[in-house]
């Protein structure tokens, strides 16, 4: 008797890619031409932008985490777990679910969307010392950890340890940096009214980046702009500069400046998932480098895009690739769940193009600059529309309402300042969060899915 099976469509990532791409699947597929299958090691597509205003109280954690399984409509069987290797000739992914258990997982078609990881550098101390803004659980660390820093500078009678720990670094003057420096900031400045041991003209942020513009995706005057509001809300930015050293309670810049300080937050940038290394295959700066339709050349049914891939903007044209902006990864999802979708049906596919709508930056409270469509705005207009737009980019009516809400609140009441202790009992830096030692060489994942002994990860 033969039995006819569906194909089987893998989808890695649950961020806006994965997401997008899988809702689509589902929308569009009937039950019986294909299954599909979602590997991620959360149920739930985290929005990474509004990640700073989790990490200033202004945001619950939940309200940025969609869950996936909160439908009952959807039909997706979620693997709880990380890809840690594909091999592509025997279409296999290898998973290690949450449980530490090593699967093979066999695909007939796979959509490669793992995200990034954030970017760092063989600088002495780094992921020892730092903390990331890239996960929930960071996000969430660092709001108790600056809250301590107030407690513990309150109960110190130490002059030098209260102005240590009154000290903050931000390293990366891009979007997540300068927010991250911004919410916190903010949040700060209003707690320390309650601590009246506590001389507020101690409280010192340092905003630093390598590069000589801030954040210059938005131009010269929105760049300037940007760093005034810093400026004068009291943040000391330093562009040129990167951290040359970092221990527990000093940081060394490159400029020669030693600032002592407990928090060291790193957001200098990202880059794609280390699975991309696994696949043996052409990358771009570490990016699998892919059609405009999204397709990795030379082998059937393997789909790649969002941060992980260099997909060609056509739209930019001159060999540019697509930034890796969520706006960007939300249409390739959809795009690329119909192409899967045309190669399942025998039809053909078609390239992904994209106009960027513009930039948009929020820098807490009235401040804000942005860029829609060309048109600069700051103040008030930009922070209309920097939260509009990130309202309306919420997948779902409950997070919509739970973000309005948190906002309303937060504009009415005002911040407050619990800090959970969660995690007091267990220090977690930039290399306890991203687990980016996980992965396999090419060598281990085709051993592996040949059932030889494998070493390491």
């Amino acid at each position: 008797m033969n039995t006819v099976t569906r194909p089987r469509i893998l989808v890695v990532g649950a961020g806006f890619a994965g997401v997008e791409c899988v809702r689509r699947l589902e929308r569009k597929l009937a039950p019986a031409e294909a299954d599909v299958t979602l590997v991620t090691p959360f149920s739930y597509q985290l929005y990474l932008p509004l990640l700073p205003q989790v990490a200033s109280g202004v945001l619950t954690p939940q309200s940025i985490a969609l869950s996936l399984r909160r439908s009952k409509k959807y039909r997706t069987r979620i693997l709880p777990g990380g890809a840690i290797g594909v091999d592509l000739k025997a279409k296999v992914c290898v998973v290690r679910t949450i449980t530490d258990k090593i699967v093979n997982e066999p695909y007939d078609y796979i959509v490669l969307a793992p995200g990034s990881v954030t970017r760092t550098f063989d600088i002495p101390g780094l992921t020892e010392h730092a903390f990331g803004m890239k996960t929930l659980a960071e996000a969430a660390y660092i709001r108790d950890h600056v809250i301590t820093q107030l407690d513990l500078a309150d109960a110190s009678d130490d002059p030098a340890e209260r102005a240590a720990r009154l000290q903050f670094v931000v390293v990366g003057g891009g979007y997540a940096g300068t927010e991250t420096a911004a919410c916190l900031q903010r949040l700060t400045h209003a707690a320390v009214t309650r601590y009246p041991r506590l001389d507020p003209g101690l409280i010192k942020w340092h905003l630093i980046d390598i590069a000589p513009k801030l954040m210059p995706e938005l131009g010269d005057k929105l760049g300037r702009s940007a760093q005034e509001i810093l400026g004068r809300r009291g943040i000391e930015v330093s562009l040129g500069v990167s951290i040359d050293k970092a221990g527990a309670e000093e940081v060394t810049f490159t400029d020669g400046r030693v600032v002592p300080t407990h928090t060291l937050i790193w957001t200098a940038g990202v880059v794609a998932s280390p699975l991309m290394a696994t696949l043996d295959a052409e990358t771009v700066r570490g990016r699998l480098a892919v059609t405009p339709e999204m397709c990795l050349p030379g082998h059937d049914g393997v789909f790649s895009l969002g941060d992980s891939a260099a997909v060609p903007d056509l739209a930019k044209g001159d060999g540019a690739v697509c930034p890796p902006t969520a706006q960007h990864a939300m249409r390739q999802g959809k795009k690329v769940a119909d192409n899967v979708i045309a190669t399942l049906r025998g039809q053909p596919m078609q390239p992904y193009v994209h106009h960027d709508l513009g930039l948009v930056v929020d820098l807490g409270g009235k401040d804000a600059v942005s860029k829609p469509l060309g048109i600069e705005l700051r103040g008030v207009p930009a922070q209309a529309v920097a939260r509009g737009y990130h309202w309306s980019a919420l997948r779902t009516n409950v997070a919509k309402t739970r973000v309005m809400t948190n906002w309303l609140l937060n504009a009415v009441a005002g911040d407050d300042f619990v800090r959970t202790g969660f995690q007091a009992r267990k220090a977690a830096r930039l290399k306890d969060f991203e687990f980016t030692d996980a992965y396999l060489t090419p060598e281990q994942v085709r051993a592996r899915v040949e059932g030889q002994p494998v070493e390491g990860p």
